[in-house]
């Protein structure tokens, strides 16, 4: 681009490549990032341009709009309009799905990280446990330090009593409630009262239960 040209050809280029229709603020703002090109430039560029009849420009009120000379370009049938239609339907079909993928797949991401422990808190769980571990760690060598550990021998002997006692006390307590039940035939108060009168306890009164074996 020469200093005579001032950026014109990149303007009108742009504008047959866009057609459709800008402000000089409008071109100004879209090429300048890029190009450089100043306001100023861009608005002796595009009224040159409007008057060599290379752009077309329209006033609205106090603004100037312009836009590529139409007469450049060929007329398209209805047939054509329809076919175009038809390819941005379907390409508009297919930029949707990757869309809607990637915002599922954003949101799915997105639920885990909220899910997720933050750094200090994932840090505090783990000197959690590591204290846990430690007090584990200390009562296993305690454990392992003394010297009364039950023998395999002394466990089996005492399970044994334990399911002797447990018999006996099944048996008993059979034995003291058919003789409750066969008393309370003739008595004329409620079991209850008949318990409390000669001052009987049961395993429930001391919330106590009979071991299973």
């Amino acid at each position: 681009m020469s200093k005579k040209d001032n950026g014109a050809s990149l303007i009108l280029a742009y504008l047959n490549e866009k057609n459709r229709p800008y402000s000089a603020q409008d071109v100004f703002c879209n090429l300048q990032k890029q190009h450089g090109l100043g306001k100023t430039a861009v608005v002796k560029a595009m009224e040159l341009l409007a008057l060599e009849g290379k752009i077309k420009e329209k006033t609205y009120g106090k603004q100037k709009i312009y836009f590529a000379d139409q007469a450049q370009f060929k007329d398209v049938s209805d047939t054509d309009l329809k076919v175009m239609d038809c390819q941005i339907s379907e390409l508009s079909a297919e930029a949707a799905v990757p869309r809607t993928e990637s915002c599922l797949q954003t949101k799915h991401e997105l639920k885990e990280l909220n899910s997720s422990l933050t750094t200090e808190e994932m840090m505090s769980e783990i000197q959690q446990l590591k204290d846990e571990c430690s007090g584990y760690r200390a009562r296993l060598e305690k454990i392992k330090s003394a010297t009364n550990h039950v023998t395999p021998e002394e466990k089996e002997k005492v399970c044994k009593e334990q399911t002797v006692y447990v018999k006996e006390w099944k048996k008993r307590k059979r034995l003291a409630s058919d003789m409750v039940n066969a008393i309370l035939e003739g008595y004329p108060k409620s079991k209850k009262e008949f318990l409390d009168e000669v001052g009987v306890e049961t395993d429930e009164d001391c919330k106590v239960a009979v071991p299973s074996t």
